[in-house]
């Protein structure tokens, strides 16, 4: 029914402190550590001298051959006739065949260890599999093991029992019979199994060849008492119950063995489901097939004793794939035999019939009470060590934790105690088929998680996997899964699905609540082999406008000022990609070593921390312009590459440390010896640089230092990026920035509650323009909504400022905007601004220098109705440009624009979108730039200053 492994369970016993829970294969510990204690040592050199057939053949066998080979071969025959007892066994053995190549497969890939099936597929697949996998096998062993003693007591009551009557039959039936009785009886087979376990399993291992040879001789006086045995008429057992209707005449109280006869054969063909006469419920093709079902497990017994064969790469195949061809040969001659030479009414009721027609009776009953109870306390063994196993594992954390103790010797007696518990509480359901279906279908659900688990292991396609057993493919692992799941919801619909559910709530909570191994995940696998295939599908060359998103890289010095804006680009981000850049300055030929590979746990551990979906990349340069440039070149993959570039503003604004730790503020002033334990007790996300004091001078988005950092360097940066064609965004006073309290302003706000997003469409530096349909000012726009369409910014108000001068028509501007944000689907009131206050002080500076030649304010509004696509193209040339006046532009103009945006700040917006110019192609110009740029966003709150390079935004469907 399930693994014997008396051998390999002895051998885990007294070898657990060999290696702790997440070790190597403990199985090479005795070849690894000669040396070790003498009191261990003849323990752990006799597992390994074990060969095919003593490791994996006889554990197999005797696991299959039980209860159902000899008290249940006449019940399946009986019940669905020759034709579907036959069916029966090629459809269980076809399940359980394509279940063997998949554990055959993963046995065969690498060293194995110790442990059983669940060391097997846990490694194989990570905790969360192996786990569910695990307690699942657990329960199979623990009702598997109440199955077999509940058989046993059937056995003995069917011998020795009186009738509930008081009838007796013959003089050695002397036990009283009844609920209550048998379920004494049961407890003391479970005791005697208990006691067997808790002084050590070494007695049963060294049994089980005799056991073996006795079962194998019994068979073989049953096939002879076939042919030796004349017909006779057998007494059917009084305990039989009366018919299920209360009228009409009770079931026959005899029966013929008639020998090999054709009518007996005839009679035999045909299903003849009736009532089971231990239950008193009535049988079908489902029930039959459940009870049946269980002499067809036990096939991972052989896989179990890996850890002590000479060569389990070559003996697992082999000892598994005999065992099952041998036994179903033998089951179908016995289902043959009986139908050819046994009366109907014989086979249904009367389960014991064997034992009435063996050559000598006692044959057979030394046959059943030996396999039963070999199996029974097989399966004890067995629950105890898998148990054993997931509490070493802390898998559970500290549910499991007393099963880890184990006695001087290394038996795990409270995993044991554990195990003979439950497998008390299963005894009360009193019959061995009422829980028959339960066992079967815990068994099919184990057997269908190793088919997945070869299933995964095949498509995830890593180089690692390459078992030396091949005859196996995808096609034989999903076979083995349908089968398994078809037959769980025939046998139970109502068990099949609640043993699912449990598996999976299993999966979940190991998941999310143990620790990390070192195993190895599948899942890991099959994402990658899943991403790899869909980017090779991700062709760029197909990309349309219609499809765009932002996929940001922002670069960030360090973490610790940078969480607000970390946060916010977070939200605009629309589900595309998002790198977190980090470019750390200096030079590998003079380093010992790579030093970022030390870093990547901290950065990550940030992005756990702040729940950000977003990828880590950092790169090593001699500076922080040649470092951004590596990134905007090599971060991403396939058609997922960044096409926005985000850094924080160039200012003197002090960063705020937001990862700040309170309990280590008192660990500053501590002895030097303290540091050294410090990284033991902090998380990784802690193990970032201190912020630069006042002296020191921001950067943008603490990206880098002000003393390795200019103004003429980050400008360049800015440069850069465009000449990539990569859009670019420059963020400024995000260091206190806190989605949570601007989502939830106080109700006594000016605002009265209410959020806004302040959108200025227009090129500020360029006085002489007001166009709001260029490139640059619909990006703007794109990116304002994106951010209006996330969750937590829904109930925010775009507001969009339209600049209008005298001359202008306020009125016919505001539509025109308005349509344009009607045919582009975005929501937004509408503000006009006047600015002639701001233009005249450009002016008055400036006189009539810099304007666009022969262009008027009210000649290019009639131009812009006229104009082709290639004037409209070389208008955003010079819109979105920097004025060649640069260092003729004056802070008075730029202050009054500052001022006007302040202004119109009633209630203050929570973020504002600004237009951000090109910088000018004379590098010279580039410390003007900057300090414009500062003086326009001047005490504005978190702003973006936002510059598009591509369209991105559409009227079309």
């Amino acid at each position: 029914m399930t693994e014997r492994t008396p051998l390999l369970h002895y051998r885990l016993s007294t070898s657990v402190n060999e290696s702790d829970q997440r070790s190597p294969p403990v199985g090479q510990a005795p070849e690894q550590h000669p040396g070790s204690p003498r009191q261990r040592s003849a323990h752990q050199r006799q597992p390994k001298k074990l060969s095919t057939f003593f490791g994996v053949v006889i554990p197999t066998l005797l696991s299959m051959f039980s209860v159902v080979v000899f008290l249940r071969i006449g019940f399946v025959v009986g019940q669905s006739g020759l034709y579907q007892a036959i069916a029966m066994f090629l459809v269980a053995y076809f399940i359980i065949c394509m279940t063997v190549l998949s554990v055959c497969a993963i046995s065969t890939n690498g060293a194995l260890d110790a442990g059983g099936a669940y060391y097997m597929i846990s490694r194989a697949l990570g905790p969360e599999f192996g786990g569910s996998i695990g307690i699942m096998f657990f329960f199979a062993n623990v009702c598997g093991s109440a199955l077999y003693v509940l058989g046993l007591v059937e056995a003995i009551v069917a011998t020795f029992g009186v009738a509930e009557d008081g009838t007796v039959g013959s003089p050695h039936q002397v036990l009283p019979s009844g609920y209550w009785w048998s379920l004494l009886y049961a407890t003391a087979i479970a005791l005697l199994c208990l006691l067997v376990c808790l002084v050590g399993a070494h007695i049963y291992a060294k049994a089980t060849f005799i056991i073996f040879l006795l079962v194998m001789f019994v068979l073989c006086t049953i096939f002879i008492s076939f042919f030796a045995v004349r017909p006779r008429t057998i007494i059917l057992p009084s305990s039989s119950t009366p018919n299920p209707n209360g009228t009409g005449p009770g079931f026959p109280t005899s029966a013929n063995f008639t020998g090999f006869k054709l009518d007996t054969l005839l009679g035999n063909l045909g299903a003849d489901y009736t009532v089971d006469y231990t239950t008193g419920t009535m049988m079908t093709f489902a029930t039959v097939f459940a009870v049946m079902f269980n002499g067809c497990t036990g096939i991972m017994a052989g896989s179990n004793m890996s850890g002590d064969l000479k060569n389990p790469s070559y003996s697992i195949p082999r000892g598994t794939i005999t065992a099952v061809i041998f036994t179903f040969i033998i089951y179908n001659l016995l289902s043959v035999l009986v139908a050819c030479s046994c009366d109907r009414v014989l086979l249904q009721r009367d389960y014991s019939f064997l034992r009435d027609i063996n050559i000598w009776k006692p044959f057979v009953t030394i046959g059943v009470y030996s396999s039963t109870l070999s199996a029974a306390m097989s399966n004890l063994i067995g629950a105890s060590r898998i148990l054993y196993a997931l509490a070493r594992d802390d898998l559970f954390g500290k549910v499991l934790s007393p099963a880890k103790k184990t006695s001087h010797s290394g038996n795990p007696w409270v995993s044991v105690l554990i195990s003979w518990f439950l497998v008390q509480l299963v005894l009360f359901s009193g019959k061995l088929n009422t829980i028959a279906s339960i066992v079967t279908i815990f068994f099919l659900l184990v057997y269908a998680a190793v088919d997945l688990a070869c299933l995964a292991l095949e498509w995830a396609s890593a180089p690692n996997f390459r078992p030396t057993f091949r005859y196996f493919t995808w096609h034989t692992c999903v076979l083995g899964i349908v089968g398994c799941a078809v037959m769980m919801f025939l046998i139970n619909a109502i068990y099949a699905s609640a043993s699912i559910a449990f598996m999976l709530l299993l999966l979940l909570l190991i998941h999310y609540l143990s620790p990390t191994s070192s195993w190895g995940y599948i899942s890991q696998a099959l994402i990658f082999h899943q991403v790899r295939k869909y980017l090779l599908m991700l062709d760029v060359r197909k990309d349309h406008v219609k499809f765009w998103r932002p996929q940001v890289l922002l670069m960030v010095s360090n973490p610790r000022s940078s969480v607000g804006l970390i946060t916010f680009i977070n939200d605009i981000k629309k589900s595309g990609l998002y790198v977190l850049g980090h470019v750390q300055l200096g030079d590998l030929n003079t380093l010992p070593s790579d030093p970022l590979q030390s870093q990547y746990d901290s950065w990550l551990s940030l992005v756990d921390h702040l729940n950000i979906k977003a990828f880590v990349n950092l790169t090593l340069a001699d500076s922080v312009r040649h470092g951004v440039q590596h990134l905007l070149f090599i971060s991403g993959l396939g058609g997922m590459r960044p096409n926005t570039l985000v850094l924080g503003f160039y200012d003197d604004c002090l960063p705020n440390d937001k990862l700040v730790d309170p309990s280590l503020s008192t660990s500053q002033s501590t002895d030097p010896s303290d540091p050294s334990q410090e990284p033991e007790q902090q998380p990784p996300l802690f193990h970032f640089a201190s912020l630069r004091g006042s002296s020191d001078r921001q950067d943008y988005g603490e990206f880098g230092d002000g003393k390795v950092l200019g103004p003429q360097e980050y400008v360049a940066i800015i440069a850069d990026a465009m000449k990539m064609l990569k859009n670019v965004v420059l963020a400024r006073y995000f260091n206190n920035f806190d989605r949570a309290q601007v989502l939830s302003p106080p109700s006594s706000s000016p605002g009265k509650g209410a959020v806004y997003v302040d959108v200025w469409p227009v090129n500020l530096l360029r006085p002489d323009s007001c166009s709001y349909v260029d490139t640059c000012s619909l990006f703007l726009l794109q990116l304002a909504c994106i951010l209006n369409m996330v969750r937590a910014w829904r109930k925010a108000t775009l507001r969009l400022f339209l600049c209008v001068e005298e001359g202008r028509s306020v009125r016919g501007s505001e539509e025109k905007l308005g349509q344009l944000l009607k045919e582009l689907r975005i929501k937004a009131r509408i503000y006009p601004v006047p600015w002639d206050q701001q233009v005249a002080l450009h002016w008055q500076r400036q006189g009539k220098w810099g304007k666009k030649p022969s262009q008027s304010p009210d000649t290019t509004k009639e131009e812009k109705k006229l104009r082709t696509d290639e004037d409209e193209e070389n208008d955003d040339d010079y819109v979105n440009s920097f004025p060649s006046n640069t260092m003729r532009l004056s802070d008075d103009y730029l202050s009054a624009v500052n001022k006007l945006i302040l202004d119109q700040a009633r209630p203050p917006p929570a973020v504002r979108f600004l237009y951000l110019p090109r910088p000018p192609a004379d590098t010279r110009r580039y410390a003007a730039y900057l300090h414009q740029l500062e003086l326009l966003t001047q005490d504005l709150g978190p702003t973006l200053l936002i510059h598009g390079v591509t369209p991105v935004i559409t009227t079309d469907l």
